[in-house]
Parts: structure tokens; sequence; C-alpha cells
């Protein structure tokens, strides 16, 4: 990964796919959490769950840890939700928040359930889901809050602000 490994999470619908895809069009290292680190499984054992619901979204610690120990890119983003952050956060430089508004994300996630209606967002019972999860007590881990209801690319400009004066 990179000498400087930062977390951008976000409930459902915040973008943290499409800041993803800005920093990779900007030329900085990404790691899309949700696809390549992802599994149902119980937050605390790691055990997999198939068929679990969002609670049971995780990234697979070992993977982590290993992209972590590796040093070769400058600054490095995992971009992506997991419920067990806190089996993997103390390895990172910094975490970012991406915060928008229940209405937002619920649009958002319309706009992209039009476009696939196998994404996650299209049953009723994933919606309310993230309805439930939005802004809960520990559904996401501290860090820097960004509004995330501007364009994307200034969504990108404040967080690179955030990595090149961390404060």
């Amino acid at each position: 990964m990179g000498v400087r490994n930062y977390l951008v999470e976000g409930g459902s619908g915040t973008g943290k796919t499409a800041v993803a895809e800005e920093l990779q069009r900007r030329g900085y290292h990404v790691v899309h959490g949700d696809r390549v680190l992802a599994y149902q499984g119980d937050p605390v054992t790691g055990e997999p769950t198939p068929g679990a619901s969002y609670e049971h979204h995780v990234w697979d610690v070992a993977k982590v840890r290993a992209l972590v120990a590796d040093r070769g890119s400058p600054v490095t983003f995992l971009c992506g939700g997991s419920r067990n952050f806190a089996s993997f956060v103390d390895l990172l430089d910094g975490v970012f928040v991406l915060d928008v508004d229940l209405a937002t994300v619920l649009r958002r996630i319309a706009e992209r359930v039009r476009v696939d209606p196998t994404d996650f967002g299209a049953r009723p019972e994933e919606r309310a889901d993230v309805v439930r999860m939005h802004r809960a007590p520990g559904a996401v881990p501290d860090g820097w809050v960004v509004d995330a209801s501007p364009p994307v690319r200034e969504v990108v400009d404040e967080i690179l602000r955030r990595v090149e004066a961390p404060s």
C-alpha cells in the first residue's frame, strides 16, 4: 500500500466509490475495499456468515494488514465500508468519514439501483438497514468528517487538503 494509508468510510450512499474513482483519476493508489476485501462475516471473529445483513459486511483483516505492510506508494486510500473497522483502523494514518443527509443517501441509492438492479439497496430490507444504520453510533469509525454533498471533485479536494496538512 502506501507510506501513508487512509480509510475513506461512510454509510451506504455517501459517495465512497465516487471518491475512490476520483482519487484514482488523479493518480492516487486506491484499494476498493468493498470489491477486494469484503465478505459477509462476524465483525468480531471474522467467521464467514453467508447471507447475513449489512452489519456483517466486513473486510478480511489479514489482507488489510498485508496491504498496509507494503509501502510501495507514497499514499494509499482504502475506500469502502466495513463493520469490523475496529480490527484494523489503528494501522492507518487517518480516517475520512463521508457524511450526507438521509434524503441524499436514499436518492443516490435509488440512482445506482436504476443503473444496476442488483446493487446494494435494491431490496426493501437493504434500504431499511441503510436507514437504521445512517449515523448510528459506532456504524463508522471516528475520523475527519467530510461533507460529501458537494460535487465529488470538491469532496476529494477537501480530503487531499487534510492529507497534505494533517492536524
